[in-house]
């Protein structure tokens, strides 16, 4: 494969350059199409060849997840960390025939033609951007949660999706490639297991400490802080805001409810087989400590649903106490119980727990006992393993996936919706056909300002 750099060339300064700059690999070469990943006369061609972005730590068991993918090959790892580079390319060398190359500015990838999709589990506001710049470029997309920085990004994606009908977006919401899970909704969904179902209650809780953040601060040797932020307006680098706690501030992250909220508030809407809420309400706060954390460590959200039906997410950061005792599904820090009116089913990662309207248990299916962490998400195996290898067959033409962008995207926006009305302290009146807010203050907090260099760019991809 040739290498647009000069070995001679000091790599991170070109790169910083390119980035601050908008200049030289510019918007990835949409001209690069990707090759279609079936042979002659339609049978499936031989591997998937994929690029992870962003491999600290979730994408570093995607990585490790898609290398022993059948049917699948990593051919390079992303990330502006030179560490998390050199580590999972090793990861990857353990676990498939030929090593993947190690690269800082994934870009580089979208302008390899061989390369046939791009995951990415970089920071929430590089999700959007990145998937849009890669299905610019020809390629299938696999983006972690949340899909969107904001509810405009959502939008921007879903166009993208029917612009590029034969690109596969899937959204990194593993629980939907769960067995369990699956049988558990369709079978409520059906009204066989717990009558109608009309409520679902999306819980998570964790002890995290306090958060705070060290400026002025020296960028480290081995991270391009240019390119972390890459497409959001430039912020001075702060000590502790790498690589985790960026989540409890709006100019990257969004806050627990689309951190974690995503996977449980998804299974609820999944099951109540609803789509764009009516109303969406919030009350919490930062509560725990006095510190930087601009999100809240405490939110209780509320979303209305046309046939009576609603979802509910209790989110607590800094209290890590489970709403159940005993073991399996209720009794970890995360997951669901929809109601309805014959019962209730408790859904975790470990499975299911049917009850009566008594309380009793009637029906339990679990894996592993129900021991497994269910506050981790970082780790693979298991449903993650799963998830990419249906998005592999779907590339193929072999599955249909789990969580296509234009289903995701419904969960994800519930989350953003969550986060307008805690924001703006209102109740949001939504309209169910689009699932815009109406009125204009909470669209003040629909979409974002990007950096210049980045701007047009952008939008042109999303165009």
């Amino acid at each position: 494969m040739p290498d647009a750099f000069d070995e001679t060339t000091d790599r991170r300064a070109f790169i910083k350059q390119t980035a601050v700059a908008g200049a030289g690999l510019g918007l990835a070469g949409s001209a690069l199409a990707a090759p279609a990943v079936r042979a002659a006369g339609g049978s499936p061609a031989e591997r998937v060849t994929v690029a992870v972005m962003g491999v600290n730590s979730r994408g570093n068991a995607l990585a490790k997840s898609f290398a022993k993918t059948p049917d699948a090959r990593v051919a390079y790892i992303a990330d502006v960390d030179e560490r998390a580079v050199d580590k999972t390319v090793a990861d990857v060398a353990e676990i498939q025939d030929r090593p993947p190359e190690g690269v800082e500015d994934f870009r580089r990838a979208l302008d390899d033609a061989d390369v046939n999709a791009l995951a990415t589990a970089a920071p929430d506001h590089w999700h959007a951007p990145a998937a849009l710049m890669a299905l610019d470029a020809g390629k299938h997309v696999y983006v972690e949660k949340p899909c969107s920085h904001n509810p405009r990004e959502g939008e921007m994606l879903v166009a993208a999706q029917k612009k590029y009908p034969d690109q596969v977006i899937q959204m990194g919401n593993q629980q939907r490639s769960a067995p369990r899970s699956q049988e558990i909704v369709e079978r409520i969904r059906s009204g066989d297991v717990i009558g109608d179902a009309y409520y679902g209650r999306a819980y998570y809780n964790r002890n995290r400490g306090p958060t705070n953040l060290k400026r002025p601060a020296e960028v480290p040797d081995w991270l391009n802080y240019d390119l972390w932020q890459g497409p959001v307006p430039n912020k001075p680098y702060a000590e502790n805001l790498i690589h985790y706690n960026w989540h409890w501030f709006w100019h990257w992250g969004t806050g627990e409810i689309c951190n974690n909220g995503t996977h449980e508030i998804d299974v609820c809407r999944w099951a109540l087989d609803v789509d764009y809420p009516t109303r969406a309400a919030s009350n919490g706060g930062r509560y725990a400590y006095d510190d930087d954390w601009e999100a809240f460590d405490t939110q209780v959200a509320g979303f209305d649903f046309a046939g009576e039906k609603s979802i509910a997410w209790d989110g607590r950061s800094s209290s890590s106490t489970p709403p159940r005792g005993g073991s399996g599904p209720g009794s970890g820090g995360r997951g669901a119980a929809i109601h309805g009116t014959e019962g209730t089913v408790l859904i975790d990662r470990s499975g299911y727990a049917v009850h009566d309207m008594e309380g009793e248990l009637v029906e339990k299916s679990v894996r592993g006992d129900g021991q497994i962490d269910q506050t981790n998400i970082r780790g693979g195996g298991g449903m993650t393993d799963r998830h990419t290898t249906n998005f592999v067959r779907a590339i193929r033409g072999e599955a249909e996936p789990h969580s296509p962008i234009g289903e995701a995207r419904k969960s994800v926006l519930l989350c953003h919706l969550g986060n307008i009305a805690q924001r703006r302290k209102m109740e949001v009146d939504v309209d169910p056909e689009t699932g815009r807010p109406r009125g204009e203050e909470a669209m003040q907090l629909w979409s974002r300002t990007y950096a210049p260099q980045w701007q047009e760019k952008l939008m042109a991809a999303a165009r």
